[in-house]
C-alpha cells in the first residue's frame, strides 16, 4: 500500500482494523517546519521502537476558517504538500479530519474516546506543551495526561524549537514569506519555501523582447512579497536554477499578480504541465521600467545575480 491518507474514522478502521496500536500526534503542521519535524521524527522513531503504527491526525480546512474566518491564517502549504511531508518523514499513515460545524462541537472527551482510544487504538500521544483541542480549546495536556491513566496511553509533549532565540512557529514563517525574507523562511523550515502548481500561458512577451519565461497558477494561499528572487524550478522531475518575478508587470501596465520564472538551460516551449518554484533568496523589488530595453537589462542583471548565488551555494 502506498501512503495511507485516510479521510474519517470508518476508513481508518477499515484500513487497519481494530487491535494494532498507535503512536500518533495531532495538529495542523503547515509548513512542517523544523520544530513539526522534531516531533514527526521522534513519533516515527517511538513506533519502529514499540513496533507500533506511526500517524498524524490533521485538520482540512484549518479550524480558523471555520471558527475564525477574519483570522485564518494564508495556508504555507496545500494539504497535498503536508501528506507529501509526512511521507517523506517516515510516517506511516494520516488521518485527515475535515473540519466543519459539526466536528468543531465534538468536546475534548469526545475527541480523545472516539477518536483517540475507539478508532486508533492510541499507545502514545506526542504534542506540543501547549496542545488544546475540542470545543472552545476545552481540552489540553493535563486532560490528556488522566485519560492517559485511565486507558493505558502515554502522553509525551514536545518542547518548542528555538533557533537562534526565536521559537519557530508557522506564524513566524508566513511573517517572513510575505515581507520576501524567503532566506530567514527557508531556515526556519529547513528547506525552501516552495510554489507548486501549473503552468498556464502567458503574454508571450518573455519570448519575444525579453527573456523566455514559465507562467505559474500557484496552488498556495501565501505568496512572498512582490519582487525578484533567485529560485530553483522542478518540471517532469529535473531541477533548474532560476530566476522569479513574483509581481504585476509595472512596466507593461498588468494587472493581477504572476509568477514567471527563467530557467537556466531550458530551452523547451511549453505551456501545460506542473511545476515547482523553490525560493532561496530575494534579489530586488519590483520595478517599474521606462520600457522593454531598460527592463531586460535589469532582468540581464538579475540572472547574472542569480547565478552567482547559486555557484556561492554550491561551493
Amino acid at each position: 500500500m502506498s501512503f495511507p491518507v485516510l479521510r474519517s474514522m470508518q476508513e481508518w478502521t477499515a484500513a487497519f482494523g481494530s487491535t494494532d496500536r498507535t503512536v500518533l500526534t495531532v495538529g495542523n503542521f503547515d509548513g512542517i517546519h523544523r520544530g513539526h519535524q522534531k516531533i514527526l521524527r521522534l513519533v516515527v522513531a517511538h513506533a519502529r521502537a514499540d513496533r507500533q503504527r506511526s500517524a498524524v491526525i490533521t485538520f482540512d480546512p484549518h479550524p480558523f476558517r471555520l471558527l475564525r474566518p477574519d483570522q485564518a491564517p494564508r495556508m504555507i502549504q496545500t494539504l497535498e504538500q503536508r501528506l507529501q511531508g509526512f511521507e517523506s518523514m517516515g510516517v506511516d499513515a494520516a488521518l485527515v479530519l475535515r473540519f466543519d460545524h459539526e466536528f468543531s462541537l465534538l468536546s475534548a472527551e469526545q475527541f480523545i474516546q472516539g477518536i483517540l482510544i475507539d478508532c486508533l487504538h492510541v499507545g502514545t500521544v506526542m504534542v506540543g506543551e501547549n496542545f488544546c483541542f475540542g470545543h472552545r480549546g476545552a481540552g489540553n495536556v493535563p486532560l490528556l495526561q488522566e485519560y492517559g491513566r485511565q486507558h493505558g496511553f502515554t502522553v509525551i509533549t514536545i518542547p518548542a524549537l528555538d533557533v537562534d532565540g526565536r521559537i519557530v512557529s508557522s506564524t513566524l514563517i508566513r511573517n517572513a514569506i510575505s515581507a520576501g525574507d524567503v532566506a530567514n523562511a527557508a531556515s526556519l523550515l529547513g528547506r525552501p519555501f516552495a510554489l507548486t502548481g501549473k503552468i498556464e500561458h502567458g503574454a508571450g512577451r518573455g519570448r519575444t523582447v525579453l527573456f523566455p519565461t514559465l507562467n505559474l497558477a500557484p496552488e498556495q494561499e501565501l505568496l512572498p512579497k512582490l519582487g525578484v528572487y533567485a529560485t530553483e524550478s522542478l518540471i517532469a522531475g529535473k531541477m533548474y536554477s532560476s530566476v522569479t518575478n513574483v509581481g504585476t508587470r509595472p512596466t507593461f501596465d498588468g494587472h493581477g499578480i504572476t509568477v514567471e520564472s527563467h530557467l537556466f538551460g531550458f530551452a523547451e516551449e511549453i505551456s501545460e504541465g506542473r511545476m515547482e518554484v523553490r525560493f532561496h533568496a530575494r534579489l530586488r523589488d519590483e520595478q517599474k521600467f521606462a520600457g522593454p530595453d531598460q527592463l531586460r537589462a535589469q532582468i540581464a542583471r538579475d540572472i547574472e545575480s542569480a547565478r552567482e548565488y547559486f555557484s556561492v551555494k554550491r561551493h
